[in-house]
């Protein structure tokens, strides 16, 4: 394999040798793939090349919330290479794709090592940790039709596609919020020429337009999470 091939970000800015260490094997991500789940051993971590997994925190009564989100831009898993065990999290894929694993134990003796692999890493957890610090404010501050707009436009720009599948419940699951509101919202950006919204399959139909409708939050997660190879971690590779 040749970094060059890859359409992860991680993967794709890694040298050659650094990818044959990391023994990648290719993994199909099916739509409710489970791929981490709250007390379970961490064997692998995982690079998505195509589709997109959420990162959700369960409650003792079986909801969860979204707390994170993944795509082609980083690693799932990136706790276990400081020497978590077992998950915190349930991770599950929410739109099929495709991408490559990497035993744990493997990738976090590169880790270990230092050098790309460690620094993109790390890189990638300041951009989770932005990720998560704006998302808690967005649901704090901006009203629900501003959230879901938000979550569409990242979960499409994680998965690049502008179609995908989303039952109303696993809407209301990530956004924190009933079916009967989020199934408002939705019909208010249909309403308005935004998205087609039908049997749980969305279409984005104004990008420009959503973005409009969407907060602040989007564009901050959105340039963190697609630009975070190049910024300053403070380690010198």
């Amino acid at each position: 394999m040749r970094s060059y091939t890859f359409k992860n970000s991680l993967l794709r800015n890694l040298e050659a040798e650094v990818i044959a260490r990391l023994c990648l094997s290719p993994v199909t991500f099916e739509l409710g793939h489970e791929i981490e789940f709250p007390g379970a051993p961490i064997h692998h971590v995982f690079f998505v090349e195509e589709g997109m997994a959420s990162m959700t925190t369960t409650f003792k009564d079986g909801s969860q919330v979204e707390v994170g989100m993944f795509g082609y831009e980083g690693v799932i898993g990136v706790s276990a290479l400081m020497g978590t065990k077992r998950s915190l999290n349930r991770v599950y894929t929410q739109i099929a794709g495709h991408g490559y694993s990497s035993p744990v134990e493997v990738a976090r003796a590169e880790f270990r090592a230092g050098g790309t692999f460690q620094s993109l890493a790390l890189r990638y957890v300041q951009a989770q940790l932005v990720q998560t610090a704006q998302s808690t404010g967005c649901n704090a501050k901006h009203n629900l039709e501003q959230r879901l707009a938000r979550w569409l436009l990242l979960c499409a720009d994680r998965a690049h596609t502008n179609h995908f599948k989303m039952p109303q419940e696993s809407l209301a699951d990530m956004l924190g919020t009933t079916r009967p509101t989020v199934s408002l919202a939705a019909g208010h950006l249909k309403e308005e020429g935004l998205i087609e919204y039908n049997r749980g399959a969305i279409s984005i139909l104004d990008v420009e337009g959503l973005e409009k409708k969407a907060c602040e939050c989007y564009h901050i997660i959105k340039d963190h999470l697609d630009n975070y190879a190049e910024f300053e971690s403070g380690i010198t590779v």
